[in-house]
């Protein structure tokens, strides 16, 4: 059973999520967007079913160089779909926490399957 969390609720659960970052990481998040939609839209090459909770979009600190044409990174959490799979605020606290971490690290040049075995995935 989903549970529902008002906007504000959800911005705060993230704001205290990205508070939880390390201060030597959270420093380099420099031109990076943090955005919240109700939820992910597919690509037309993607299953049209495609469920995502976040979304890091951007150019990964291991992969760039001097782009002086790069748009800021964007990270997009998708509220409605975290919020179907949890059951109480706590879950969805723990949720956008995990989703939040997840898609920092993409920006720090993180994989998934290296975050799925440390347990952010």
């Amino acid at each position: 059973m989903a549970y529902r969390m008002s906007d504000e609720e959800f911005d705060d659960a993230v704001a205290e999520a990205l508070d939880l970052i390390p201060q030597q990481l959270a420093a380099q998040l420099d031109n990076v967007a943090i955005f919240v939609e109700d939820r992910y839209t597919p690509q037309p090459w993607e299953d049209p079913h495609t469920t995502l909770l976040g979304l890091y979009e951007g150019i990964p600190l291991t992969e760039r160089g001097a782009e002086p044409w790069a748009m800021p990174d964007r990270i997009t959490l998708y509220k409605e779909a975290i919020e179907a799979i949890c059951e109480t605020h706590e879950d969805v606290v723990e949720q956008v926490t995990i989703t939040v971490i997840h898609e920092v690290a993409h920006f720090f040049g993180i994989d998934d399957a290296t975050l799925h075995r440390l347990g952010w995935g």
